[in-house]
């Protein structure tokens, strides 16, 4: 049980090492622009690290600054000023409040002056957050379309790729009708492959996703009104601006690989072998975690004490929707199962902007006794994966992993701590 502690300590330790390198603070400042316009610069930002970018926007620059940005509710931080006014709206489903501020931000484009600057700022949440229904769409009805695509386990990319032909604001229209051509946008990535244009489903960044892309995602997962949507994807005005359109430049400044980088330098600091399979993984939660077991297994039989290392972004299908878990809990659940048990294996699973789904956790932990605790307690870690119970498993067990808004994102962290029985204590 001590060795268990020590093992989930130091997990902990590597996660927190992980945020502290793609945290604002540490990624923007070396990024922003030295000289100031001639103008004014306007600083706008959609997503859950928007407001911390902000704050270190708006200490950085020089010269008049004001603007507005939109997060998660619960994902604000305190400003040096007021220059910068910060709203808060729905997450993962667009409301009201989402439409507000996208409406606000694309009159501050427009009035924007030739000499003025636009600097952008864009994290991981912003294409629920900032949401401007096109023409013969209400939000109500985009709130279901997305709704539904969550559910279906449509990858976030397919959804996005909707979500910027059904939008006024999203797939560089935002920057097509700004005032100024000096456009600056920086990234922190959710997405794996970092693409620009589809963190915060890019703003201002040209689109290279088309209709016809649409299109082809709602002929396969559906969505409500699909007439009306279908008729929406074949209009030729609701197309983005394609690559090579616009101005402005875009730079990623914090990415998944950042995260795994720095928690795989700690560990090896600590004697720890690590073998890392990328900030690309991709697929259902519980399927995922199945595989790395075998993986894990593979590696403990080499000897040794190794930690695997992995980012991205899994997915779960929704059988219950009353259900309450996510998918860093899922992939867990599916990893413990498959393990059964197995000695000296520690494992760790947390989204980096510290909400796992929709409950309070960044993610949770399992340990070689993970199974036989919930037995005692009479809890079955099958029937509550089966039911999208994952939350209520972990939280039973007290091995729920809680940051509470960690003010970055850069998606799914995780860890297995694995020692072969010659290295445990």
């Amino acid at each position: 049980m001590q060795h268990n502690e020590h093992n989930k300590t130091l997990l902990l330790d590597l996660l927190h090492g992980g945020l502290d390198a793609v945290s604002a603070t540490q990624t923007l400042p070396s990024h922003l622009p030295t000289i100031p316009p001639k103008g004014r610069t306007l600083i706008l930002g959609a997503g859950k690290a928007a407001a911390a970018m902000a704050r270190v926007a708006a200490t950085h620059l020089d010269g008049p600054v004001s603007g507005l940005v939109v997060t998660r509710s619960g994902h604000v931080c305190d400003m040096s000023d007021d220059a910068i006014t910060i709203m808060t709206a729905g997450h993962p489903v667009p409301d009201i409040r989402s439409e507000q501020a996208a409406q606000q931000m694309l009159v501050m484009v427009q009035d924007c002056a030739a000499d003025d600057r636009l600097i952008f700022l864009a994290s991981g949440g912003g294409s629920s957050l900032l949401c401007l229904p096109v023409a013969g769409l209400e939000l109500a009805q985009k709130q279901a379309i997305t709704r539904h695509l969550v559910y279906s386990g449509s990858p976030i990319a397919q959804i996005n790729c909707v979500r910027k032909h059904l939008s006024r604001i999203k797939g560089g229209r935002l920057a097509a009708v700004s005032g100024t051509k000096d456009i600056r946008t920086f990234i922190i990535s959710d997405v794996v492959g970092d693409e620009p244009s589809a963190i915060a489903s890019g703003p201002t960044i040209a689109d290279p996703t088309s209709l016809d892309d649409a299109r082809a995602i709602i002929a396969r997962y559906g969505c409500p009104f699909k007439k009306q949507v279908m008729d929406l994807l074949g209009n030729e005005a609701n197309e983005t601006p394609r690559p090579g359109t616009l101005s402005g430049q875009h730079t990623i400044i914090a990415r998944a690989a950042d995260a795994l980088e720095r928690a795989a330098t700690l560990a090896q600091k600590q004697g720890w072998q690590v073998q890392s399979l990328g900030d690309n993984i991709e697929g259902e939660a519980r399927e995922v975690g199945r595989n790395h077991a075998h993986l894990a297994r593979k590696l403990k039989a080499r000897g040794g004490r190794w930690l695997l290392l992995s980012g991205g972004e899994t997915t779960v299908t929704v059988a219950n929707k009353d259900g309450c878990g996510g998918p860093n809990l899922e992939y867990l659940a599916g990893l413990a199962l498959t393990l059964n048990g197995e000695a000296g294996i520690t494992a760790l699973a947390c989204d980096t902007d510290g909400i796992d789904g929709s409950e309070d956790n960044a993610g949770a932990m399992i340990t070689p006794d993970t199974l036989r605790r919930a037995a005692k307690l009479d809890i079955n870690l099958q029937d509550c994966l089966r039911t999208n119970q994952t939350y209520n498993f972990f939280k039973t067990l007290d091995d729920l992993v809680i940051t509470g808004p960690t003010l970055t994102n850069v998606n799914d962290f995780r860890i297995i701590a694995i020692e072969s029985l010659s290295h445990k204590v």
